[in-house]
């Protein structure tokens, strides 16, 4: 195993051919000059999106229900991010009501001595039940992808239900219109406020002396009802809700609030509710279909596969109902609490899974990743061990919204160990990990101020605690005492999870320090590592866990593979590599028993590394086939969102791959994928990507640079090309690579790329589907 990940080479690489930059025509030969581009005038490459394109996709995607959901794995969900709805049937044999879960992410517990899985867990609120007159005999609902919105029929023994319902985009306000026939007048709404005591009670054994909340107190306050929900820790949650008629038509309009150590939750909430119910439905939902309009129109993919196509466009939306950035990071399930081992967030893999779609989906107004941790920056610091706390950070596996896991109780989360101790579990690379989140954001924004005030102070922490537990072996290299690799169950020195995530997080270190102009102290030693490093640990079966462990059981992660995916520090550029990652990857998938979802979602996105699309989707296919229900969640011991979140991400790169450096653009698809769409897709650099691919070959392709950035791009078109500004005028470039360009591309200019003497149609349009498959949800 070489000591030098290829990653550098590929950098070293681009920076030559930024140094070899010179103005070429498109039909150059590689690296040859040419005179500057013509004045003449030319036709406009201006690139067309009209809105039924969106609209075409988005209606195709939307979820049908023709059989009444039993579950949460089943049913429609509403969300914005806080506030959130699972619809099924009320759970018993005897029950005939539909239940409308109301969760929301800022409601937790506040007492850190029982841990943050106890005493910091998010709480249960409770849910309404619809209970119709009739006994229910069929439902037809529809969730409105486009709008956002469920809306359908219930049909009872007695008459009809038509409902319609939203959880508002910028307000934290459930509405639900329904509108009765004659037989049905008398429905009605019923709140069944929960025990708010952790779920995991459900799992695990209590911690001594933890105890749930005292009951919610239901209060009448004019045309408001309220249930207050009293915290032992101080504090309160209150649920309040209105239902109110007009004419036939009654709308139920409910909230929930959080407050502590204060007790201003119920005020907040009859507030709310009482603005919120002067508007009629048709009124509230103006500005929430208007955002929505909004978030779907930044960018664009269409595939051949319709139902890969609908569970891409279901997870953006899935997406943007659990995530804002000024919520709190995804836990476990999302907004949509329902009974779980792990209610609260997840920081050894199920965060970084669950915001990969952001940056090529170009929705970074959803990323609370770069948020939370840059505000919760001294709780990290505080995570550590004392005598490490002035100069080092760690994020525990498991937090509460602001980061703080609490104290070390059974069962009850898991702090930020010391390497070479067995207690506490020394998994101590998360931070690390999250942060490449967060270098995402910089590198597909170049917003120096992500870099500048978040990104290269917390990294050089999360370095630092590596720093004080590397030692000189004899072999000259520095090595790391026993860590944890999630979540393989064994300790071992040189743990590659760790290795791995060091030797990125030394390389970003340098790199960005130079872009920030900083002349750090700790620059010799970041180098230092990066020479000295021990390799990593591999045996015939390729990647081992670490330094006397090999990989020789079942095991759903991929923690020991970080250096191919997705740090993308090992990426095949060598025979050797390559060989490499194809033996590691076979050895992993090979051991049947524990894989899970996001198993299937990493070996898709290793395999679009080395251009495989024909296994990529293979291992999309064993996912959806496997793991991912009627609704397109996920479960294992309980409700996880990160897998089919990360499903999108896969998708995304088989579709474009923008690491070292280079744009590449259809790198992995698949042979059926002979048509394919995509616009304004974010890469690496800050560039927006449009491109067109029909009858099995890339028609053309834009960029747009936000940023200025160098524009190195394999565009794969075959044969000679012309590149055009958005005027129609040539443009600077050099081809450096067959297949591969560097364009001359300040910010706000954008490039058109199209085989010589080719114009095509520059109209952004949904592809052919093909074949008619059934939708998701339950459709028969």
């Amino acid at each position: 195993m070489p000591s030098s990940p290829s990653r550098r080479a590929v950098l070293a690489t681009g920076t030559a051919l930024g140094g070899a930059l010179v103005a070429g025509t498109a039909t150059a030969a590689v690296g040859a000059t040419a005179p500057s581009p013509s004045t003449t005038a030319h036709a406009p490459a201006t690139v067309h999106a009209p809105a039924d394109s969106w609209r075409t996709v988005l209606d195709d995607a939307d979820l049908l229900w023709r059989k009444l959901p039993k579950t949460w794995y089943e049913g429609p969900y509403l969300g914005n991010g806080r506030l959130g709805s699972g619809i099924y049937a009320e759970p018993g044999a005897q029950s005939n009501a539909i239940r409308f879960n109301v969760q929301h992410s800022e409601v937790q517990d506040h007492r850190p001595e029982f841990g943050s899985l106890f005493g910091l867990a998010r709480l249960p609120i409770g849910h309404f039940t619809l209970e119709p007159v009739g006994t229910i005999t069929g439902v037809e609902w529809w969730m409105r992808l486009r709008t956002a919105e469920l809306e359908g029929t219930v049909t009872t023994t007695e008459g009809t239900l038509k409902l319609r319902a939203l959880v508002h985009s910028s307000s934290d306000v459930l509405a639900v219109e329904v509108t009765p026939d004659a037989g049905e007048q008398g429905f009605g709404w019923v709140f069944h406020p929960a025990e708010a005591i952790s779920p995991r009670a459900a799992f695990k054994p209590l911690p001594e002396g933890y105890t749930g909340n005292p009951p919610a107190v239901v209060e009448r306050h004019g045309e408001v009802t309220a249930a207050v929900q009293p915290l032992l820790a101080g504090g309160q949650h209150a649920t309040a809700w209105r239902d109110h008629a007009r004419g036939d038509v009654r709308t139920l309009y409910v909230t929930v609030t959080h407050s502590h150590p204060r007790t201003t939750a119920r005020d907040r909430a009859l507030r709310t509710v009482r603005t919120a119910s002067a508007l009629p439905y048709a009124l509230l939902a103006r500005p929430h279909r208007a955002w929505w309009d909004r978030f779907y129109r930044k960018s664009f993919l269409s595939l051949p596969d319709a139902r890969l196509q609908r569970f891409y466009w279901i997870q953006l939306y899935k997406t943007a109902s659990a995530a804002r950035r000024d919520a709190p990071v995804m836990a476990t399930s999302g907004p949509w609490l329902e009974p779980t081992p792990w209610p609260n967030t997840w920081w050894n893999l199920n965060v970084q899974l669950e915001y990969w779609l952001i940056h090529g989906s170009n929705h970074l107004e959803l990323d609370a990743v770069t948020r939370a941790l840059s505000e919760f920056r001294d709780q990290l610091s505080r995570e550590v061990s004392a005598p490490y706390r002035a100069d080092s950070a760690g994020i525990p596996r498991t937090t509460d919204p602001q980061l703080v896991n609490g104290a070390a109780v059974a069962e009850g989360g898991y702090g930020v160990g010391i390497p070479g101790r067995d207690e506490p579990t020394p998994e101590v690379g998360n931070l690390t990990w999250a942060l490449h989140n967060v270098w995402l954001s910089y590198r597909h924004t170049m917003d120096r101020s992500i870099l500048r005030d978040t990104l290269f102070p917390l990294l050089r922490k999360a370095v630092n605690y590596y720093l004080h537990f590397l030692t000189p072996g004899a072999d000259g290299k520095l090595h790391l005492p026993a860590t944890f690799s999630p979540e393989y169950g064994v300790n071992a020195p040189d743990c590659n999870y760790d290795l791995m995530l060091l030797r990125w997080g030394c390389r970003t270190l340098v790199e960005s320090a130079r872009e920030l102009g900083v002349r750090d102290p700790l620059t010799a030693r970041w180098q230092e590592v990066l020479a000295r490093l021990a390799p990593y640990p591999v045996d015939g079966d390729g990647f081992m866990i670490g330094a006397g462990v090999p990989f020789a059981k079942s095991h759903r992660h991929y923690s020991h593979m970080l250096a191919v995916y997705p740090l993308y520090e090992i990426t095949g550029a060598t025979a050797g590599e390559r060989t490499l990652i194809e033996k590691s990857l076979a050895h992993w998938v090979g051991f049947e028993g524990a894989l899970q979802g996001y198993t299937f979602t990493g070996a898709a996105s290793m395999s679009a590394l080395l251009g495989k699309g024909e296994d990529a989707l293979k291992y999309l296919g064993e996912l959806m086939g496997r793991f991912i229900q009627a609704n397109t969640m996920y479960k294992e011991s309980g409700p996880v969102i990160e897998t089919p979140l990360s499903a999108a991400q896969s998708l995304h790169d088989m579709v474009c791959q923008s690491w070292g450096d280079v744009i590449r653009v259809f790198p992995a698809l698949p042979a059926a994928w002979q048509d394919l769409t995509v616009h304004d897709f974010r890469t690496q650099g800050a560039f927006l990507l449009s491109a067109v691919r029909e009858a099995g070959r890339t028609r053309w392709l834009r960029l747009t640079s936000e940023a200025g950035a160098p524009c190195v791009v394999r565009h794969g078109i075959e044969g000679r090309v012309e590149i055009r500004d958005r005027r129609g005028r040539p443009l600077r470039h050099t081809e450096v690579a067959p297949g591969t360009v560097r364009i001359e591309l300040r910010k706000g200019e954008s490039a058109l790329i199209t085989a010589r003497g080719d114009r095509p149609d520059l109209t952004i349009r949904p592809v052919a589907s093909d074949g008619d498959t059934p939708r998701w949800g339950l459709p028969a």
